[in-house]
């Protein structure tokens, strides 16, 4: 199996995320992956999922992933059923970090019981 086959899904997976710039090629069977992610939650995303499929060290990839906003973790849009809550624990793991995300968001939101479908929230470094 190919390097390339074995990290498809990191491929797909930066397809699915819209990585720009991105650039893939094969090397003495070394996989070497460059592009941008929008966010760090995305670069994480990408990261996470080469540790998934080479482990903690793999030596048979190299990515380097730049990111085009710092200044925010993520940018979230609302989705139905979703509170501030869920969106702290998927970002976070842990739901009380609603506030942090409602206080970045107060020029939308007035309630942090209160949000819409189809909002853009910015999900804040913490």
């Amino acid at each position: 199996m190919s390097v390339k086959a074995k990290y498809q899904g990191v491929l797909d997976l930066g397809e699915e995320l819209g990585i720009k710039n991105g650039d893939v090629s094969e090397d003495a069977g070394v996989l070497k992956i460059k592009g941008e992610a929008a966010t760090p939650y995305e670069k994480n995303l990408i990261w996470d999922k080469i540790k998934e499929i080479g482990g903690e060290s793999a030596s048979d990839v190299k990515a380097n992933i730049s990111v085009t906003d710092e200044s925010v973790y993520h940018r979230h849009t609302v989705k139905s059923g979703e509170s501030l809550s869920k969106i702290a624990k998927e970002y976070y793991g842990d739901p009380m970090k609603y506030k942090q995300i409602f206080e970045a968001n107060t020029n939308i939101l007035s309630n942090p019981d209160v949000i819409q479908p189809d909002q853009v929230l910015v999900i804040p470094n913490l």
